[in-house]
């Protein structure tokens, strides 16, 4: 390879392409990691040139590696950019907005000479495409263009309006390359124009002098080096090598650049496979970070990692792995052709997507809701190897059935989850061998029958919960959850359907500060602090008793939003007023004819509940 060190605008001042691959990741860059320093290092040269210290030291904003390509004759010359490119493509809207706002100040000839650099001129077979010095990835050409040609801040604001969704505060992001411009235009703005409070640097030279001295600075004393592969070198070794100064290469943006360079090298058509297959992947849906367990990932490195699973039937390290599928797909070969391995991948992205997005649309969709509300993500390499076997909608149905009843009475029981992992990965192995049908997986959950892993039974789950401290072992989301699927089982053909809209919450039907207002069966006031009088008095012992079955699930119920603090810890004749005047669920109209509210009520209503919840989620 070949490096050299050179002048920020040598790299565009000739006549050439710098294209970045298909398989390259997004513009990533952002304000207050890259675009503001980025900033501040060419500002802090142009106030040296703009005060006469020519002579210090040159700055260098960083390096790119650049492969050479075979360019038909009449074409313009082209280079591949295989690191670099969110840097390059930085630095082409800085001049463009260095351009528009020279343009503006009536200063045509620095324009005409930034012009120079963001745009090829003359002969060119496809001028449309040859004419600009970097070209993006297929998903960010668009915004790239508009920025090159809009031509004005103006222009580029009405190709670009600021909008806001109805009823929202916040205007909606614009395309990032637009969001740079607009950046880099304000910031020099500000620099050579001042503000309000404050004037421009250098306010006793005119404008076209600081900007000429500003420009030496761009043309001399800032510089990148450029690095240049020869034929041998293997640019995909580089490119997993180099730590870019920007935003972090992603598992997924690793990804990409090892299977299209694949593609190219076995002659596959690296933009069409893109569009077909990978663009999905570059929308902001995978990069979104999302929690796992005690993990706050991107969505995209969760994919990779269960789709790995899946396909493996083991424990895939997230933090390798780009290694661990570089390892798998040349050591096993799973796939014919690079298309055949990116519409695998494309397929079950859509598959994960189904699991998690709620949609009520989807067949998948309840699961969804279950598996975010009760955090559990190592059951995906078994429902993407499912799913990858082609199992029906019907089939998953069953499935989604039957482990929504073994994980939540494990969490309504309070079972060990640390044996999941090795659960789930065993039942992915019995899906690749067996089949994947609704069959196999009873078979493997029923088979399970040790204190970590066991289907809990009736007679575990019936006392769990009508002994356990519901509202103590199990989060606000996942309380609802259950009390929501209770509730409509109450409805029948001639219940209204009502639609909630508001935020269901989990409501004490006798409060958890109960000693004020609910007299003790006998009659007698309960302890403020059992604790704090002799263990075998009668009154410690029913305020023991009491506080703890006021958690049951006996006496928890949903409401809308929350009953004010002096009418939840009320009493039973006026909280049963508010409930009523406040709630249409169904799982409340049974409590209208319920005259007292104690012990007793609670027991009832705890096994009415079971009932429901034993006919909802049974154990096969």
């Amino acid at each position: 390879m070949d490096a050299n060190a050179i002048a920020l605008l040598d790299i565009f001042e000739k006549k050439m392409r710098l294209e970045v691959p298909m398989f390259q990741r997004q513009y990533v860059w952002k304000q207050e990691h890259q675009w503001a320093p980025l900033w501040e290092d060419i500002a802090r040269k142009f106030v040296e040139f703009i005060e006469g210290r020519t002579d210090a030291p040159v700055h260098f904003l960083g390096a790119m590696v650049l492969d050479q390509r075979q360019t038909q004759t009449g074409r313009v010359e082209r280079r591949s950019v295989i690191d670099g490119q969110q840097r390059l493509t930085t630095l082409q809207i800085f001049l463009a907005a260095f351009r528009d706002f020279c343009r503006r100040e009536g200063l045509g000839d620095f324009a005409d000479e930034c012009e120079k650099y963001t745009v090829n001129t003359g002969r060119m077979a496809e001028p449309e495409v040859e004419k600009y010095k970097v070209w993006p990835t297929l998903s960010d050409r668009q915004q790239f263009i508009d920025v090159v040609d809009a031509g004005s801040r103006d222009a580029l604001e009405k190709l670009h309006p600021l909008t806001r969704r109805k009823y929202s505060r916040k205007f909606e992001p614009r395309p990032r390359m637009v969001e740079a411009y607009f950046f880099f235009y304000d910031s020099l703005a500000e620099f050579f124009k001042g503000n309000p409070n404050e004037p421009p640097l250098g306010a006793e030279k005119p404008l076209a002098d600081r900007l000429e001295e500003c420009f030496e600075a761009l043309k001399t004393a800032l510089k990148v080096v450029a690095i240049d592969l020869d034929r041998d070198d293997d640019a995909q070794v580089i490119f997993e090598t180099l730590n870019a100064r920007g935003e972090p290469l992603l598992p997924a943006d690793l990804l990409r650049n090892f299977i299209f360079l694949r593609a190219a090298r076995r002659n596959e058509e690296q933009e069409a496979l893109y569009k077909k297959y990978w663009a999905a992947f570059d929308e902001p849906f995978w990069r979104q970070e999302v929690v796992q367990g005690r993990l706050v990932r991107p969505r995209s490195d969760l994919f990779i990692q269960h789709f790995l699973a899946s396909k493996q039937a083991r424990d895939i390290p997230i933090k390798h792995l780009f290694v661990e599928y570089k390892y798998w797909v040349e050591r096993s070969a799973p796939y014919k052709s690079v298309e055949a391995e990116l519409a695998a991948l494309a397929k079950q992205g859509k598959d994960f997507r189904r699991l998690v997005v709620r949609s009520d649309a989807d067949a998948l969709g309840p699961l969804a809701h279950f598996l975010e509300t009760f955090d559990v993500s190592t059951v995906f390499p078994p429902l993407l190897a499912m799913l990858d076997l082609g199992a029906s909608d019907d089939e998953m149905r069953e499935v989604a059935r039957m482990l929504e009843s073994y994980l939540l009475r494990r969490t309504v029981c309070v079972s060990d989850t640390k044996a999941y992992n090795r659960v789930f990965m065993g039942l992915t192995r019995a899906i690749r061998r067996d089949g994947g049908t609704a069959a196999v997986v009873r078979s493997h959950l029923a088979s399970l029958q040790g204190a970590t892993d066991a289907w809990p039974s009736d007679e575990r789950f019936s006392e769990a919960w009508m002994t356990g401290h519901a509202y103590s072992v199990l989060n606000n989301p996942r309380i609802v959850y259950i009390l929501s699927k209770l509730s409509e089982t109450y409805r029948t053909s001639k219940t209204e359907q009502v639609k909630v809209s508001g935020q269901l919450t989990v409501e004490h039907l006798m409060p958890q500060a109960w000693v004020a207002h609910w007299p003790l069966p006998d009659g007698n006031k309960g302890v403020d602090n059992p604790w704090s009088v002799p263990a075998d008095d009668p009154r410690a012992l029913a305020t023991r008793a009491r506080s703890a079955i006021v958690q049951t699930f006996g006496n928890l119920t949903l409401i809308t939003g929350g009953l004010n603090s002096s009418i939840s810890n009320g009493d039973w004749a006026t909280k049963r007023t508010a409930i009523e005047a406040n709630s249409l669920l169904p799982i409340n109209l049974q409590l209208r004819n319920v005259e007292a509210w104690d012990e007793g009520a609670i027991e009832r209503r705890g096994r009415d509940l079971l009932s429901r919840a034993l006919a909802l989620w049974p154990r096969e």
